[in-house]
């Protein structure tokens, strides 16, 4: 009898026959999302296909999060263009300036669910994986032939599993977690696998821990990961769910490439140097590093609890570098707003930006000079992702908010 992993059982679905790791598969698309960077090289390639009319516009989903508000005459132009599609293609899941990051609007709309095969055009839509689905990232061509036929063809992963057990200390969250599994298994420590998370460390984070865990990944190269779906899940999507759902789960005994074990009780905050993402040490192991600036937000941690545990470490004392704090959607927003979370942030001189990316990809407002170091909560810090010869230093929200008070980073078990 063939025992299946959690993508296993999602891609036999989708394909409609018996799929194991390596085989090759046609499948069925359950919702495909491209962005206002990617809908536009999509949208390029699916006219020239001369097909006339998408596969299901009920099914796809078009956020403008990148480059939000516009910031040249050519985006303005190019966003222009693709409102006029989306429009012409009765396609009614646009949400456009301000509304939030895609890999935030997919799961609060209702789209990311349990046992799903949802593509992005979008490298961090492993997010969806959260939620018990399958979320994965592909190019914009592929992403046309989504458009067009609602179908494409996968390699099926082969999984690894990835247990963590033991309670978060005060002040080590979900990034710093993530940040240690990347810092172990490496850049490519998962390439084209499947990442499955278990343990009691998993089961006890939030929907936005989840999150956090899932969207980074790729950061190791995964194709995928996922949390099986539980209460958590459930109860998140009771008032949002877009139609029913079938949560899956691995067969006991289910073969995998590889295994982890991490014990998250004695977890540090912690902290990846440039300029590599798996460049990872303690917080407190870091030789003093000065910082010019501090971001938090983007798809990785820019929800509300983000913004509420650097509120607590900012409340009633001032920032002395500039801090960027851009909620991930006006849903968090709002909440924000109203739970006084902003009014905190505000008053410590931090900065507060439109939902959507800002400076995470190095396209838009908050990139930083040449020589200068930004502390962020977002998930890559290459040379130049957030501009040109600057230094990013990944880290959770709360150290980055410490390190704002300080002017170097600073575990926020020191404040």
């Amino acid at each position: 009898m063939f025992l299946s992993t959690i993508s296993e059982k999602i891609f036999s679905r989708a394909a409609g026959t018996k799929a194991k790791a390596n085989d090759f598969v046609i499948a069925d698309v359950d919702c495909a999302m491209a962005h206002d960077g990617t809908s536009i090289l999509a949208v390029r390639s699916f006219r020239e296909m001369e097909v006339k009319k998408v596969w299901d516009p009920n099914r796809i989903v078009i956020p403008f999060d990148h480059l939000t508000p516009a910031n040249t005459d050519t985006t303005a132009a190019l966003q222009k263009d693709i409102r006029e599609w989306i429009k012409s293609q009765e396609i009614k899941n646009f949400y456009d300036t301000g509304e939030g990051i895609c890999h935030q609007l997919l799961p609060e709309k209702g789209f990311a669910l349990p046992g799903k095969l949802i593509v992005g055009a979008d490298s961090h839509s492993c997010t969806y994986g959260a939620f018990g689905a399958f979320g994965t990232g592909v190019g914009a061509t592929d992403m046309a032939e989504i458009f067009a036929t609602g179908k494409l063809w996968f390699r099926v992963p082969e999984s690894i599993r990835i247990t963590a057990d033991g309670k978060l200390r005060k002040h080590t969250h979900a990034k710093d977690l993530t940040l240690k599994i990347i810092g172990t298994l490496g850049v490519a420590g998962a390439t084209y696998k499947a990442a499955e998370f278990y343990g009691s460390t998993i089961e006890n984070l939030s929907i936005s821990g989840r999150m956090t865990l899932c969207n980074m990944a790729i950061e190791m190269g995964a194709k995928a990961g996922i949390v099986p779906p539980d209460r958590t899940t459930f109860e998140y999507l009771k008032e949002r769910s877009q139609g029913s759902y079938e949560p899956i789960y691995a067969d006991e005994d289910a073969h995998y490439s590889q295994e982890y074990h991490f014990d998250a009780g004695s977890l540090e905050p912690q902290v990846a140097c440039p300029h590599n993402v798996d460049n990872v040490c303690n917080v407190s192991e870091l030789p003093a590093t000065r910082i010019d600036q501090a971001f938090i937000g983007t798809c990785t941690n820019g929800r509300l609890e983000d913004l509420e545990a650097a509120a607590n470490i900012l409340k009633g004392e001032k920032v002395v570098v500039r801090t960027l704090v851009i909620p991930a959607s006006r849903e968090i927003f709002l909440e924000a707003v109203r739970k006084g979370i902003i009014e905190i942030l505000l008053e410590s001189g931090a900065t507060i930006g439109t939902p959507g990316c800002g400076p995470c990809l190095g396209g838009h407002m908050g990139v930083i000079a040449k020589g200068e170091v930004c502390i962020s909560t977002a998930n890559r810090n290459f040379k130049g992702r957030m501009g040109t010869g600057g230094f990013i230093y990944l880290a959770s929200p709360a150290t980055a908010a410490a390190s704002a008070l300080t002017g170097e980073i600073t575990s926020p078990a020191d404040i």
